[in-house]
């Protein structure tokens, strides 16, 4: 019988406060993001030695670590006991990017187990160089298995079971409006950020990004006002615009009171989600006096999007069920 394997990619997060430091270093050491002509090393010492305190705090007020590892663990654990109803044996593995377990652990772990097929699933579902792009070439840099075995899955933004993820939380958010105001909803798709010049270069994303909002909207029967925002910005370069907070401030100038702020660019909580929009922004929006102000829970343990990540495994290891119907 053939040995199959999923490795789930995603980005990784400290998982205690003294491992923030670390993980910005590990971050400000990647090279497709921060492409720095020489002293790249230097560069990460630097910036996450001035980063860290800052970012420490945010993490004290969300529990003291990052949530993403143990959502990804859960994630990993569904796809898997979900693909054994199928193929008994198979195995998922999730390898972080800038934490642990790190794409190289992973990469040396599946090479013993002498896998016949491998699919390689990033939990972005949109493709970026500075997320699948750079769990990929990572990858690639250090298996040393035989690259025919792999298949490399680089995107399923408009995926209809994550779309129907998507709808799903949106709609669990909805009720917890005031049961009268819910027609007058104003729906914040918040993705984040990426640089212009990235967006110029061809990079994919932020027509990928408008692509799942439109799905996600048509599947809906444009039931509710939506707009799309960035956020994320980091340094003086000019990012994808309208930002978030700019949004915010926006809708709250046409007498918009009730916002539904929907993570779309993310497949778990995490500092982003947690922190940033439903800490920071919504500081923002009761200073505009935004009435209701809520934001969307990940897709976390979403059954419907392990539901897709199984229709993923299962095209790109081209496997039937060998249990007996």
């Amino acid at each position: 019988m053939k040995k199959y394997a999923v490795v789930l990619f995603n980005l990784g997060g400290p998982d205690s406060l003294e491992a923030v430091k670390p993980f910005l270093f590990n971050l400000f050491s990647d090279r497709d993001i921060f492409k720095i002509p020489v002293g790249q090393k230097l560069f990460a010492k630097i910036m996450s030695g001035f980063r860290a305190p800052a970012v420490r705090e945010k993490y004290k007020r969300i529990g003291g670590k990052s949530p993403i590892n143990d959502w990804t663990q859960l994630q990993r654990s569904m796809l898997q006991q979900e693909l054994q109803k199928m193929v008994p044996g198979i195995e998922v593995y999730s390898a972080m990017r800038y934490w642990n377990p790190t794409i190289k652990d992973i990469a040396e772990k599946v090479l013993e187990k002498t896998f016949d097929k491998i699919a390689l699933i990033p939990l972005y579902p949109h493709y970026s160089i500075t997320t699948t792009g750079s769990s990929f070439n990572e990858w690639k840099r250090v298996y040393k298995g035989d690259a025919d075995k792999l298949t490399f899955v680089y995107e399923y933004f408009d995926n209809h079971r994550y779309i129907d993820a998507l709808n799903e939380r949106i709609d669990e958010t909805i009720l917890r409006f005031p049961e009268n105001v819910r027609d007058d909803i104003q729906l914040l798709f918040s993705a984040h950020g990426l640089p212009e010049s990235l967006a110029k270069q061809g990079d994919p994303y932020p027509k990928q990004i408008n692509k799942t909002v439109a799905c996600v909207m048509k599947a809906r029967n444009f039931s509710h006002e939506y707009h799309l925002c960035f956020q994320s910005k980091v340094g003086p370069a000019k990012w994808l615009k309208p930002s978030t907070h700019e949004m915010i401030k926006a809708l709250a100038e046409k007498r918009k009171k009730y916002l539904l702020v929907i993570p779309i660019s993310f497949v778990s909580d995490h500092i982003e989600t947690l922190f940033e929009l439903d800490v920071e922004y919504r500081i923002v929006a009761n200073e505009v006096s935004i009435e209701n102000y809520f934001v969307m829970e990940g897709l976390n343990n979403s059954k419907t999007f392990v539901a897709a990540l199984k229709d993923l495994a299962v095209q790109a290891l081209q496997i039937q069920s060998v249990i007996a119907s």
